[in-house]
């Protein structure tokens, strides 16, 4: 077995983990810094009356050296399955298969979802950072501000880490798993808003959710025009051929009588129908497009190393 010098402090081991752990995911990255930041840290706080080296010495022993950890997370990952039922190194290997594939790639089912919920998640992320931005310097002058401001913070970095369980969930982008470590206790209350600001995934969280808003008007527009359009070509002129209602009636307009002669001819309605099918399909695709593109947004703004 090869010898690893045992790293004297909590940030050496981090950074060695980290330096194992080049080329996977940044969230697997994230997930395993954070366990083994918070391994480490209760460790020291349990033996205070020995010195750090020797705590170190002996909980690296039971827990691993970076480089075995790194390897259990390349297995862990390897092996486990994500959230469409396909380990990760099958998620390497697939393809986009075809412009007819989308109809039976749950992915593009998840995106499509993701998209119409967006603009909800989009104003009420918005809504929470302006109010809570307003409210935190609106208060400053007074004793209760800093309390507010620190709340605040704290719920950014927790919804955040629920969106990016819902990204997991929906675009199949792996996100982190856990919460960030909450700072170090031997801290003073200051030294703790100081790290809490100077946290670069405070801001970047933050940035998410307004640009969030934008994003969910876009997507939401696009998912309702494509499907709206779909089931309108497909269940339309199927309504008119079964004698249940009209696809198209002029209603008393004469310069519209021409496209009601026309969409009256059962020919043009049998040819519709395919038109839908194939929109339909667009749209899957488009869903599943803009779902990859915005998980690696969401990965590379909301996992910080």
């Amino acid at each position: 077995m090869t010898n690893h010098t045992t790293p004297l402090s909590v940030e050496a081991y981090l950074e060695a983990l980290k330096a194992a752990l080049v080329g996977e995911p940044r969230a697997v990255i994230q997930d395993a810094l954070s366990d083994a930041e918070e391994h480490l840290r209760a460790a020291l706080q349990q033996h205070p009356e020995k010195s750090q080296e020797a705590v170190l010495a002996e909980t690296i022993a039971a827990y691993g050296t970076p480089e075995e950890v790194a390897e259990e997370y390349r297995q862990l990952e390897s092996a486990q399955k994500g959230p469409f039922g396909e380990t990760t190194a099958a998620r390497e290997k697939q393809r986009f298969g075809g412009f007819f594939a989308a109809v039976a790639d749950p992915r593009a089912y998840g995106a499509l979802l993701y998209m119409l919920l967006s603009l909800a998640t989009g104003i009420f992320y918005f809504t929470w950072v302006v109010t809570g931005l307003s409210l935190s310097f609106g208060l400053m002058i007074l004793i209760i501000g800093v309390p507010v401001a620190l709340l605040f913070l704290a719920s950014v970095r927790v919804l955040a880490h629920v969106e990016g369980r819902i990204v997991e969930t929906l675009l199949g982008v792996r996100m982190p798993r856990r919460l960030p470590v909450k700072p170090d206790t031997e801290l003073t209350f200051w030294s703790r808003i100081k790290a809490m600001l100077s946290d670069p995934r405070t801001w970047t969280a933050m940035l998410y959710m307004v640009l969030h808003l934008a994003l969910g008007i876009i997507y939401f527009t696009i998912a309702v025009t494509g499907l709206a359009l779909a089931v309108s070509l497909i269940f339309g002129p199927l309504t008119q051929l079964l004698g249940l209602g009209d696809f198209f009636h002029a209603d008393g307009h004469a310069e519209l009588y021409a496209m009601d002669t026309f969409f009256d001819n059962p020919v043009v309605l049998l040819l519709m129908i395919p038109l839908g099918v194939l929109s339909l399909l667009a749209t899957l695709n488009l869903a599943k497009l803009i779902g990859t593109l915005h998980g690696r947004f969401a990965e590379k703004v909301l996992v910080r190393l």
